[in-house]
């Protein structure tokens, strides 16, 4: 077949191997599994993930098995007497061991030696799930001496769930508790025909149950402070709002407390987004990995969903409430924050426009005072123009025998009529100008 001539897109082979990058194990009965996930305190998402390939790497070292390919994100390879598989998520890593075999003592975590104990003190992180898982065999007559026999010597029965799952080809069993040597553990009972992929495909999803729970709980605590802090702005909201609705005549004083109740909430959610996204992705993970075993109830025990119904669901809802009731108080206060500024917006207004109303107020004074100023300058002009006219016309006065007197008063009409017309042409001028200028 011909191979197109076309240039691939950016990515396209990754793309398409990173459906195949995970695949599961294949396992036989009877078998073990530990398995540790491990995630750092603070950032996890923007931690420094080649820290994470160095110490596998040295991992992989102590044992002479070969490194994993640069940058990748997953490796699967022998590791001394049994098989590691180790993969890197979002916010943190996973390593799970497989080996042969059962031991004598159920869950004596004896395998976990295979973990270098200098190794595991510079791991870069904390260990968030560690988990035993026992694989047998069981034909339905093994299984029923399990439920009765076995299950109550390894399990706290009270918080104990047990199901067939897969067409009833495994019963899958687990208490979800740490037990006193840190380790929670679960029990596949296989059927003899079961094949390698599909018991490969059980233990992985049991794992994954208990990987992703653990991880999702992980909001609880921050749920619960989200809860508190909440509470208290809530308060402290309803009496902003309580001052806004008795009109103290406080309004730029509430809104800066307003404002800065508005701030610790967007606070509160920039630093706990990422915590409830997750909280939410990885519950819709565990909910998922138990429905694809298929559940089936088998001698009157709870099944995996049933336990998480009762245990894992009502902390779920916890975080969904903390994160709902933070935005709807986000929106609140947002709210409040805008009918205040638009309060202080018209009050503000409405100060403009008495401001405006003085300064009419002053100009019109000032345009008073100015025609006031201006009849004063008339009559000084007048009697300055008049001065000079008599002086310019006393010799024309004593030649036709016209006392001073006699001349200032017949020249004061006309001089002050004269110097009138003059600054009333004048001011015109100057208002003209203005006028044009505007």
């Amino acid at each position: 077949m011909a191979i197109l001539a076309l240039d691939d897109y950016p990515g396209r082979y990754a793309l398409t191997n990173e459906l195949h990058a995970r695949p599961f194990p294949e396992l036989s009965a009877p078998c073990r599994a530990l398995h540790l996930a491990i995630k750092p305190e603070g950032d996890a998402a923007g931690r420094d993930r080649a820290r994470d390939r160095a110490h596998l790497a040295a991992l992989l070292d102590r044992y002479g098995a070969p490194h994993l390919p640069p940058g990748a994100n997953h490796y699967s390879g022998p590791l001394g007497r049994g098989f590691l598989k180790w993969e890197m998520h979002t916010e943190f890593v996973t390593y799970t061991l497989f080996l042969d075999g059962v031991s004598r003592v159920p869950f004596s975590g004896e395998m976990s030696t295979i973990f270098p104990s200098d190794w595991l003190t510079e791991t870069p992180g904390k260990i968030v799930t560690s988990t035993l898982v026992r694989v047998d065999s069981a034909t339905p007559e093994r299984v029923a001496v399990a439920l009765d026999d076995d299950f109550p010597q390894w399990f706290v029965l009270e918080s104990l769930a047990v199901a067939q799952v897969v067409d009833s080809e495994a019963v899958i069993a687990g208490d979800f508790r740490i037990d006193e040597h840190g380790h929670e553990r679960f029990v596949v009972l296989a059927s003899p025909a079961v094949g390698q992929r599909r018991l490969g495909r059980i233990v992985q999803r049991v794992l994954e149950i208990e990987t992703y729970k653990a991880m999702a709980l992980l909001t609880l605590p921050v749920a619960r402070h989200v809860a508190v802090t909440v509470a208290r702005l809530d308060r402290e909201l309803a009496e902003v709002v309580a001052s806004m609705a008795a009109e103290t005549g406080h309004e730029p004083d509430t809104l800066q407390r307003l404002l800065k109740l508005s701030a610790e909430v967007e606070h509160l959610v920039a630093t706990s987004a990422f915590r409830f996204g997750a909280a939410g992705a990885y519950e819709a993970l565990v909910n998922q990995r138990i429905q694809v075993l298929r559940e089936e109830r088998i001698g009157g025990r709870q099944l995996f969903s049933e336990f998480m119904m009762r245990r894992f669901e009502p902390a779920m809802r916890t975080c969904r409430s903390a994160e709902q009731r933070l935005a709807d108080l986000s929106g609140r206060a947002e709210r409040a924050a805008n009918l205040l500024r638009t309060r202080v917006d018209v009050a503000n207004q409405a100060q403009n426009v008495e401001v405006l109303h003085a300064m009419n107020r002053r100009a019109a004074m000032q345009l008073r005072l100015q025609e006031t100023v201006e009849g004063l300058s008339v009559v000084a002009i007048s009697y300055y123009a008049l001065s000079l006219a008599g002086h310019l016309f006393a010799p024309l006065a004593e030649a036709v025998h016209v006392s001073e007197a006699l001349l200032l008063a017949l020249l004061t009409l006309p001089v002050v009529a004269l110097v009138w017309f003059m600054v009333r042409r004048i001011r015109r001028k100057l208002g003209h100008g203005a006028e044009e200028a505007g």
